[in-house]
């Protein structure tokens, strides 16, 4: 293993966490780094399982000591990646996947070069829309208000796409895990130096179908884009 970073981000509603729980359980040496944050526990979530919940003055000598590869205030709660969590893996001989958003991925993107960026994104506002009202109904609370705020933010963070390595649309969920498994095992093989075998040359083939600077990408996110732009009157 080359101890590759891999980041994937998403609009809220993407569908990212399954597919991030899928890839971790049929990728091998493939780590989770788990974020620090200051903001308070909620429901039955534990430390050092969902987050590592810190003290707002620990989050600041941490940031003062330089221990994050990303880190941002949200919402007057801070949010970070240690860069402890990839020198481990790296250690075990294993490659290390962040989950965090774009603000977090622009910032590590600018640290480490060679990080591999992961955009998932919904088909269109229609399927994104209905995806995050079947969470909010399952979830017992459905607020219009809330899921246009997550409908808006999810533009902002689809413009962001050029600061990614691939994009990866999400509309079948079993096609999506297929994609997502090629994209980080064709890096592996692409950085291993070793000649490659006709399977391994198939699988980055597939797996650079997902570029971000292929035609093909272009056109999907285009359409994706003006799904989210309002009709004109006139």
């Amino acid at each position: 293993m080359s101890g590759i970073l891999y980041i994937i981000s998403a609009p809220s509603g993407s569908g990212k966490s399954t597919l991030v729980n899928e890839l971790r359980r049929i990728v091998p040496h493939l780590e989770f780094s788990i974020s620090y944050t200051t903001r308070n526990k909620r429901g039955s979530e534990r430390d050092g399982m969902e987050y590592y919940f810190i003290s707002r003055p620990e989050f600041e000598k941490m940031i003062g000591e330089d221990e994050f590869l990303e880190h941002a205030e949200v919402f007057g709660n801070y949010y970070g990646t240690a860069k402890r969590f990839l020198r481990e893996a790296e250690a075990r001989g294993n490659d290390l996947l962040l989950d965090i958003d774009v603000q977090g991925a622009a910032q590590v993107k600018s640290r480490m070069k060679n990080a591999v960026g992961i955009l998932v994104l919904p088909p269109s506002r229609q399927v994104l829309e209905k995806r995050l009202r079947n969470r909010s109904i399952s979830e017992g609370s459905v607020s219009d208000e809330v899921i246009e705020r997550r409908l808006h933010g999810a533009r902002k963070e689809i413009e962001n796409y050029p600061q990614y390595d691939y994009i990866l649309v999400n509309d079948r969920l079993e096609d999506s895990v297929d994609l997502l498994e090629s994209i980080v095992l064709s890096e592996r093989v692409k950085r291993s130096g070793k000649v490659l075998t006709p399977e391994e040359i198939r699988m980055i083939g597939t797996a650079e179908q997902c570029l971000q600077t292929t035609e093909n990408t272009s056109s999907k996110l285009k359409e994706i884009l003006a799904s989210f732009t309002p009709a004109t009157t006139g």
